[in-house]
Parts: structure tokens; C-alpha cells; sequence
């Protein structure tokens, strides 16, 4: 499944508040309904007062070409959509949102493990977004996320469901992926990852422990945003697709 993750920034003079009101209010009931989306997602932060964005919106798609068509090219971090409810969107984020500070990123996400049918509604979600160490290249971070570092993070105390997200143009993304851990309540999550407002986290967990000394391996810790928030599913067309 194919996907565009966006990392919210209020406009200028607007309270987090306002922004989250106009947001779901206004803006989800056009953003779920742009042609192709088969899936989309909210995600509101647990602490917005240390939270590096306002929220996260996650469109998906069946298709990359799907995800172009409707949003844009797949570097930028605006989109100029021809389709008429993307294009509706698109100029309705100006008004709540700082586009240009607000990254995208688009790519293809594999689930790595479920234990709850698909159903993240209501979780609670530690989404980080990687940048990889310097000097390495992004094919050796890929390996190395793939074949090391996966294996420990989806067995972090109290994750239900683990992502890790490819993006599908490297060489024009702002990351070098995104890693997606859920958890059924948000003491779960502070218990197994540290506290809500850090970059950098300092479990106690033995295997969450485990991950994060191991992430010094490959990531470049302080160039990495994450983010802590409760996620909602505001439209599912994902039936019989495998991990949905």
C-alpha cells in the first residue's frame, strides 16, 4: 500500500486548538473523499505543547501512479492536483496550514506485525521519522533498518502494530523512512519509548532499550522528528487487502 504522510504546521496566528477544529471539521471530510484515497488517517498529538507538528494526515492509495495522479509529484512538498477534490484540498489547506513547513512524504508501507486485524483506530502511535547516518548510503541504511533493527523494534514491550515505511523516490524524499509503532493505551507507549516530547527517548524495557542503543547504528538521532499522537480512521475501503 502506497502513501502520503503529511506533518502538520498551523498557519501563523492560528492556536492549536483552531487548527485541530478546522482540520477535522473542514478539512478531513474533503481530504477523504480525494479520488483514489482507499484509506485515511488523523492523527492528533497527545502533548501539543512539546510536540514537534500540529498532526498527521496519512492518505492512502492501491497504486503509486493512484497517489501521483491525485496529489502530485512525488519530491515537493506542495502538489499542484488536476482532479477536482484534490484540488479542492489543496487550496483549502491554506487556510490552516504553513505548507512550507509542513514535510511530506510519500511511500510504501510494509507491515512488519499485527496483532490487532488491522484495526488502529483509537491507538496510540510513536511515528519517527528517519534520517540516516552520515555516511552511509541510503541503500546501506535500508539493509541495515531492514535486516537489523526491524526484528528488535517490532518486539519493543507493548507494540500491537509495527510499519516501516520505504520512501518510493529516495533520492527526493525528506526522509530516509518512516517507523510506525502502535500501542494499545499511551502509558504503553511512554512506558516502552520515554517521554512524549523528546527527539531521543530513554526506555527502561529490556528489548525497547535494546532498540535504542541500536539505532545508533544507523540513524542520525537528531536530525529524526517523531512524533507521539492518538490515531483515527476516517475512511477504510481496504477490505481484503492483506494487513488491513
Amino acid at each position: 500500500m502506497y502513501k502520503h504522510v503529511a506533518c502538520l504546521v498551523r498557519k501563523e496566528g492560528t492556536s492549536h486548538g483552531e487548527f485541530v477544529d478546522y482540520w477535522q471539521t473542514h478539512h478531513t471530510p474533503i481530504a477523504r473523499d480525494i479520488e483514489g484515497v482507499v484509506r485515511y488517517h488523523t492523527v492528533v498529538p497527545t502533548d501539543p505543547e512539546h510536540s514537534e507538528f500540529d498532526g498527521v494526515a496519512e492518505l492512502y492509495f492501491e497504486s503509486l501512479d493512484d497517489l501521483h495522479d491525485a496529489l502530485g509529484s512525488p519530491g515537493s512538498r506542495d502538489y499542484d492536483p488536476t482532479k477536482a477534490v484534490a484540488a479542492k484540498a489543496r487550496e483549502d489547506v491554506d487556510e490552516f496550514l504553513a505548507i512550507d513547513e509542513r514535510p511530506r512524504f510519500i511511500g510504501e508501507e510494509v507491515v512488519q506485525k499485527d496483532a490487532v486485524g488491522g484495526d488502529t483506530n483509537g491507538l496510540y502511535k510513536h511515528s519517527a521519522f528517519l534520517v540516516r547516518k552520515e555516511g552511509l548510503t541510503h541503500e546501506e541504511f535500508r539493509d541495515y533498518w531492514e535486516t537489523q533493527h526491524t526484528p528488535l523494534a517490532r518486539d519493543i514491550e507493548g507494540v500491537v502494530r509495527y510499519h516501516t515505511v520505504y520512501p518510493t523516490d529516495p533520492e527526493n524524499a525528506e526522509f530516509d523512512g518512516v517507523a510506525e509503532l502502535y500501542f494499545e493505551t499511551l502509558e504503553d507507549l511512554h512506558d516502552a519509548l520515554g517521554s512524549p516530547g523528546s527527539r531521543d527517548y530513554d526506555p527502561t524495557k529490556a528489548v525497547a532499550a535494546k532498540a535504542r542503543e541500536d539505532v545508533d547504528e544507523f540513524l542520525a538521532i537528531d536530525e529524526r522528528p517523531r512524533f507521539i499522537g492518538r490515531e483515527t480512521v476516517r475512511k477504510d475501503a481496504t477490505e481484503g487487502v492483506e494487513g488491513y
